[in-house]
């Protein structure tokens, strides 16, 4: 949906600077020159866009217009892994999401984890993010292991205000299951989580 609004602004405003220039400075420019300026001005936006700094603004914007959209998860999360036995351990992540990319970064007492592949979602109106990630045990005779979850998204009320909550069951190569779940604590999505 963002790229064909891109693609209509850049043809949008692409004809406006042919029509200033044209009326104002020059009569005779060309096609070739519109296609230029075309290209310059897509160009320009795209890169504008995929700065992190403008995408989150121009996403909450969105957010606010419209309630269906994807919801910014950048920041600082925490929470508890659920092991098969029901013994719980601290977990901590960092999510880093831009608009054609998410990155979470979870850490635990005893692992670490980092994204291969992360797929946001909407299925029949529920927010979800599909998370597959490889896991280095601190152990360094313990072998590393992949493992994925499927997260629902939910907004839950506190005392600052509302935050998003991530919950889901993990599956790993080594034939072991449990549940993570996570709050977010921050928008900060450049603090240090790591357990060691």
């Amino acid at each position: 949906m963002l790229l064909k609004y891109i693609a209509l602004t850049t043809v949008i405003i692409s004809i406006g600077i042919y029509t200033l220039v044209q009326t104002y400075w020059l009569p005779d420019i060309s096609l070739f020159k519109v296609i230029t300026i075309s290209s310059i001005v897509s160009t320009l936006l795209i890169l504008l866009l995929l700065t992190s700094f403008i995408s989150r603004k121009i996403w909450a914007i969105l957010a606010l217009v419209d309630k269906s959209i994807f919801p910014d998860l950048n920041g600082t999360w925490e929470g508890e892994i659920t092991l098969e036995d029901g013994k719980e351990i601290l977990a901590k992540a960092v999510i880093r999401q831009s608009l054609l990319a998410t990155q979470i970064d979870m850490h635990g007492e005893s692992t670490k984890s980092i994204t291969l592949e992360t797929t946001p979602t909407i299925e029949q109106g529920q927010k979800k993010l599909y998370y597959i990630y490889r896991s280095t045990p601190k152990n360094p005779g313990w072998p590393s292991y992949n493992g994925s979850t499927l997260f629902d998204i939910r907004t839950i009320g506190s005392e600052k205000g509302k935050k998003y909550e991530l919950s889901g069951h993990y599956y790993t190569d080594r034939k072991t299951i449990g549940r993570i779940r996570l709050s977010q604590v921050s928008k900060d999505s450049n603090s240090d989580v790591s357990f060691y």
